[in-house]
């Protein structure tokens, strides 16, 4: 095999795990919302607040040791947690209504 193809070769198996890791993420992140929603409902019933700053706090703090011990720049995992709880918020807001 010359090395341009063997070269095609690694690319389309790199691309291929990272389809499979893309699906894992989408899964993961729709159980996630899974939860996050029936969190909202409970607050809606109870009529707890949307957000809930300490936790989120403690969130970052964990999502920040957890990124640094998977060599993930912790800028960007903070920036998707950030994300991801400005969109949880949203949903509990309308919950609420």
């Amino acid at each position: 095999m010359d090395t341009t193809a063997r070269a095609a070769a690694l690319l389309k198996d790199h691309r291929d795990a990272i389809d499979r890791l893309d699906a894992i993420l989408v899964y993961t992140l729709a159980e996630r919302f899974k939860q996050t929603q029936a969190v909202g409902r409970l607050k809606a019933e109870h009529d707890l607040p949307p957000s809930d700053p300490a936790r989120e706090a403690t969130q970052m703090a964990r999502l920040e040791d957890l990124s640094k011990a998977a060599d993930l720049d912790p800028d960007l995992a903070k920036k998707f947690l950030t994300f991801i709880i400005r969109e949880v918020i949203r949903h509990h807001e309308k919950l609420q209504k």
